[in-house]
């Protein structure tokens, strides 16, 4: 098994299904996102949200196949769980080329600015690639942001406290339409 389809099984098999609430993902005391960790200022405070919001998007997506990723919310858009996971690594790499990197696009193209969600296809290849970016492009964010003391510093186009609060607050919407898309799927809500 190549390492980006250990990257998918483990969010598969990531956490243990609810006892306490079966339509949920784990029971509120197993929630891997709530932590006694103290946050002490306020990098921790954002780094902690933009955590919190990663983990949201693999459990909403926990156990899913390759057909139910890529199935569409309703016509006529392109929203799938499969879509929102490219849109998200499109974004974390946005993140850096806000910061003025030279980091070209993922997904989306000239020809399709919406390659992200028209691209997620029902393909386990499809699928795992899409983990395999994401992982990729966070794991990045995360780097450029630790090589920064300050917040304040402005890197391109607006600070970097700016740049991490429109990341969480992408994260934050998308993890609403998340919700949706899951029910729709197999009727768990959100958590």
């Amino acid at each position: 098994m190549d390492s980006g389809a250990r990257d998918n099984e483990a969010v598969v098999t990531r956490w243990t299904p609810a006892t306490v609430y079966p339509d949920m993902w784990v029971d509120p005391d197993d929630d891997p996102r709530e932590t006694e960790a103290e946050t002490g200022d306020e990098r921790g405070a954002l780094l902690e949200s933009l955590r919190h919001f990663r983990l949201t998007v693999e459990m909403k997506c926990a156990g899913l196949d390759a057909g139910q990723m890529a199935r569409r919310s309703v016509p006529p858009s392109t929203m799938s769980l499969l879509g929102l996971v490219r849109h998200m690594a499109e974004d974390e790499r946005h993140f850096r080329r806000m910061a003025g990197e030279d980091s070209p696009r993922i997904y989306r193209t000239a020809e399709d600015r919406d390659g992200d969600w028209n691209g997620a296809v029902a393909d386990p290849a499809v699928v795992e690639d899409a983990w395999r970016r994401w992982r990729a492009e966070s794991e990045a964010t995360d780097r450029f942001i630790a090589g920064f003391a300050d917040l304040g510093t402005r890197t391109g186009e607006a600070s970097l406290r700016e740049i991490l609060v429109a990341q969480i607050a992408e994260y934050a919407r998308h993890c609403g339409h998340a919700d949706l898309l899951r029910e729709r799927i197999d009727g768990r809500v959100g958590q």
